[in-house]
């Protein structure tokens, strides 16, 4: 082997091969072998992820190589995600410390902190924004680095998460973000804010207990959501009014349980997101519309209360 793989190239063929052949499941920040087996064997070189294709045909030392092919032994045989094996995910831009205290940054909403929230927020002035369920701090971050002017709070019920998150506080040098223990809105009583993103954990329980391996290294706390993935989300449509100026926007994710949410509240107007490869079950409410129907909301969270336990 050590004389048919010579150079950088060689390496990422021969783990794409591989990856491909043992039926590696990509869901964490790559979406197919080739990508995540170049971004392993560059992290082993100690080079950029952006290296530019000429250096694709530099050699590599045998040592460099026992480095690269033990990266994806462990791929391969722990079934651990790419961000995991090194440390790091890239999100809107940024390169973020990713490790198992929180789900691997990977949301689309990504793209919508990079394009301003537009057209959703039109000419509406942010001044506070908070990112609920923030786990590694990717969402807030990413917000509180593209609109310097605005003051982001992210809030998370994990120690271990806002852990890491304070570490990618520190990391990209951002001053206008805090960080605040709580369970959903529990820790936020008489904060409000012009715009609220959350990505919650959505992943229903039958999912969750069939998901490949590669999941089984991130909390479940940030997936498991019940019989319809929908435990979460309906709680904090159900609060946000109280924590959103009269304008003000909710933008959540719930993934598949689209759906499920639009079964329960056909009449709810909510916006679904369309992004550059489609719809990602990622919505929009005006808080105005969330009020409007929140005995409805109210209800469904409240009825569902007792048989949804939030995981802990």
């Amino acid at each position: 082997m050590s004389q048919e793989l010579q150079t950088i190239i060689d390496l990422i063929r021969y783990g794409a091969s591989r990856f491909n052949a043992a039926g590696l499941t990509f869901g964490h920040s790559y979406d197919n072998a080739l990508d995540e087996a170049t971004q392993l064997t560059l992290h082993a070189l100690h080079l950029p992820h952006d290296l530019p294709p000429a250096y694709g045909n530099a050699r590599v030392t045998e040592a460099e190589k026992e480095d690269v092919l033990g990266l994806f032994l462990r791929r391969i045989e722990e079934r651990i995600p790419a961000a995991y094996l090194t440390g790091e995910a890239w999100f809107a831009g940024l390169s973020f410390k990713s490790d198992p205290r929180a789900l691997v940054p990977r949301s689309p909403i990504a793209e919508m902190i990079e394009a301003g929230f537009q057209p959703w927020l039109g000419d509406r002035e942010v001044r506070r924004a908070l990112d609920l369920c923030t786990g590694s701090g990717c969402i807030a971050i990413a917000m509180a680095h593209h609109n310097p002017d605005w003051h982001v709070d992210g809030a998370d019920i994990s120690d271990d998460a806002l852990s890491l998150a304070r570490e990618n506080e520190a990391r990209l040098h951002v001053e206008n973000v805090r960080f605040v223990k709580s369970d959903l809105f529990a820790g936020l009583q008489g904060e409000h804010y012009d715009l609220i993103v959350t990505n919650p954990p959505y992943v229903t329980n039958d999912e969750t207990d069939a998901l490949p391996r590669e999941y089984a290294h991130e909390p479940e706390l940030g997936l498991r959501a019940g019989d319809d993935g929908l435990d979460i989300a309906l709680k904090i449509m159900r609060d946000a009014p109280l924590h959103l100026s009269q304008d003000g926007l909710l933008v959540c994710e719930v993934g598949e349980a689209e759906r499920a949410l639009v079964k329960l509240l056909p009449e709810l107007p909510l916006a679904w997101v369309e992004f550059k490869v489609g719809q990602m079950g990622i919505f929009v409410a005006e808080c105005a519309d969330l009020v409007a129907h929140h005995a409805q909301i109210a209800k469904l969270a409240d009825d569902l209360a007792p048989a949804r336990r939030t995981p802990g």
